[in-house]
């Protein structure tokens, strides 16, 4: 397993970081931290903590929003969406586990622009994978990692830490 081990996944988060220090600069004390139930939560937490970040951290659930909905039914473990400031022209610093396909983001896009409409929205995810179905990229990124179709990453919470599941094909 390639990511089984909470130094790399703490070195990861420092990188990601200082990469959203460097890309938001100034702008960065007045931004929006959002994530992405479940997961995406768990990571931006820590980077909220990590870039003391005055503004709560907010949090979104994407239930209602997933456009398989009809077929996977509602999750009921996932938190609710929970903004605690206003999002409209600000900047909104997304943050997610695991972008994948790209529809988690996306339906994420349509609930944020319920609330407003933010001045600029950045992603950040701790790993990007193959496998995209749309043209969604993260702007920040932990890891970027190639997967077969038979492989997932998971984002074990306590401690953070990421696991490969599955065989190579």
């Amino acid at each position: 397993m390639i990511f089984a081990d909470t130094a790399r996944t703490e070195a990861m988060l420092d990188d990601m970081t200082e990469k959203l220090r460097e890309s938001l600069g100034d702008q960065l004390e007045s931004s929006a931290m959002i994530g992405i139930h479940t997961g995406g939560v768990d990571v931006a937490s820590a980077l909220h903590k990590r870039l003391g970040l005055s503004a709560p951290l907010g949090m979104l659930s994407i239930s209602f929003y997933r456009d398989d909905f009809s077929r996977i039914g509602l999750h009921p473990t996932v938190g609710a969406t929970d903004l605690p400031q206003n999002l409209e022209d600000r900047t909104v610093i997304l943050v997610d586990d695991v972008l994948y396909s790209g529809r988690t983001v996306r339906a994420a896009l349509n609930e944020i622009f319920d609330y407003g409409r933010p001045a600029r929205v950045l992603l950040a995810c701790l790993v990007e994978r193959s496998g995209h179905e749309l043209p969604i990229r993260a702007d920040v990124a932990g890891a970027s990692v190639d997967l077969g179709p038979n492989q997932q990453i998971k984002l074990q919470t306590d401690p953070l830490m990421l696991h490969l599941e599955g065989e190579p094909t």
